[in-house]
């Protein structure tokens, strides 16, 4: 499942506060936030045929997340959508593409920590890339990691910040295990997400997923959560055990990036038939043809 190179993405332009520079020569400072301690918001936008699927929602989580950081000067709406339709029209972007979009505390005056050291307001950066979602047609393999997600006293994650060390570990144990992704638990045992995706259950006919307590406000996840309740496919949000896993009938995860993708396997256990199930597929036909008919049009 590693990602490769997309040889249309040599030459690409990136935007950082509004200027466009090929990748080999956009820097930010030393100085920034995003460098000095991972002080960032970001969101990752998916682009079809020239609209971003629900960019509003997505603009709204990045200026949630920012203002839960007291992040000063945040930029408008309307300004994002003007520098996202730049980037996408500069590098000729149209469809097939993934969109970070990184907003740091901005530049400091001298290294450290305390944000009163950030006086020039906010750092926008937007990489746009060719990416097709990343984790293909095949489904998937979980290991459940060692390390817990924070709850909300701990690091609340409805804050969508850029620090990922905790996630990037996890991903070093999959990595280690031969796993595709790392399942995550929280503090009490529960499921709470992957290191880069929400969970999904099906037992019985029945859609599961874990409560907000430690996973972020998923997108993709409430747009499945939506897509369930349309169709009439029996759904609910609680705290769902390793054991509820292993013998769910069905497992898939969620995300911008990725997608939906089934599960094969969790810890070595075969998952269900050990391959994408009945209620996963119908899902995934559900969930690609909102995103080719609706969204923003952006370009």
């Amino acid at each position: 499942m590693l990602q490769t190179f997309d040889e249309r993405n040599r030459d690409l332009l990136v935007n950082i506060d509004g200027v466009l520079q090929h990748r080999d020569e956009a820097r930010i400072s030393p100085f920034d936030s995003a460098v000095q301690g991972g002080d960032a918001v970001w969101e990752g936008l998916r682009l079809y045929d020239g609209r971003i699927f629900k960019l509003t929602e997505h603009l709204d989580r990045l200026r949630s997340s920012a203002l839960a950081l007291a992040f000063a000067d945040l930029p408008t709406h309307d300004t994002l959508r003007h520098e996202l339709r730049r980037t996408l029209e500069a590098n000729g972007m149209r469809d097939g593409v993934h969109v970070r979009l990184t907003l740091t505390r901005g530049v400091k005056i001298t290294s450290g920590m305390d944000p009163r050291l950030n006086q020039s307001g906010p750092t926008l950066i937007v990489l746009a890339e060719h990416k097709a979602p990343v984790y293909g047609a095949r489904p998937i393999t979980l290991v459940t990691s060692s390390l817990r997600r924070f709850p909300p006293d701990c690091l609340d994650p409805k804050i969508h910040h850029a620090n990922l060390l905790q996630s990037i570990l996890a991903k070093l144990e999959a990595n280690h295990a031969g796993a595709d992704d790392a399942l995550m638990l929280d503090v009490r045992g529960f499921v709470a997400e992957t290191n880069a995706t929400h969970v999904f259950l099906v037992q019985d006919g029945e859609v599961l997923t874990s409560r907000l307590v430690a996973c972020p406000e998923g997108i993709t996840r409430a747009t499945v959560l939506e897509l369930c309740r349309a169709h009439g496919v029996p759904c609910a949000e609680r705290d769902l055990s390793t054991t509820e896993v292993y013998r769910a009938d069905e497992v898939f995860c969620t995300g911008t990036m990725g997608e939906l993708v089934a599960v094969s396997h969790v810890d070595g256990r075969p998952i269900g038939a050990g391959e994408k199930g009945p209620v996963t597929t119908r899902l995934q036909a559900l969930y690609r043809e909102l995103v080719r008919t609706t969204g923003e049009p952006i370009v």
